[in-house]
């Protein structure tokens, strides 16, 4: 199994952040071709960081191999594309971890 990990810091505009992650930004995410799972957790509390996480997110695929070729297919390019999107609520950009 492969993993993309997303850490989102506590955005600067919450309401708007979370209207368009979750009206639009999800819903593109959900289309990746090769897909087999995903969840979004709320942090409720961290340790032993100066960061404000504020969202996981996990994407799960088989393999390394589909989790590029979904990231590089039109989906994908459409998810990253969405990205700047969310930039003005943000305050810095998501962290991202592939782990295999």
């Amino acid at each position: 199994m492969s993993k993309m990990i997303i850490i989102h810091e506590k955005p600067k505009d919450i309401e708007n952040f979370e209207k368009h992650y979750f009206g639009v930004h999800i819903p593109l995410a959900k289309k990746l071709p090769k897909l087999t799972g995903a969840s979004v957790h709320r942090v409720v509390g961290a340790q032993h960081t100066d960061n404000e996480p504020y969202l996981v997110v996990e994407v799960e695929f088989m393999n390394s191999e589909d989790l590029h070729a979904a990231m590089a297919s039109p989906e994908g390019q459409a998810v990253s594309e969405d990205v700047k999107n969310l930039i003005p609520f943000m305050t810095k950009r998501p962290s991202i971890l592939i782990l295999e």
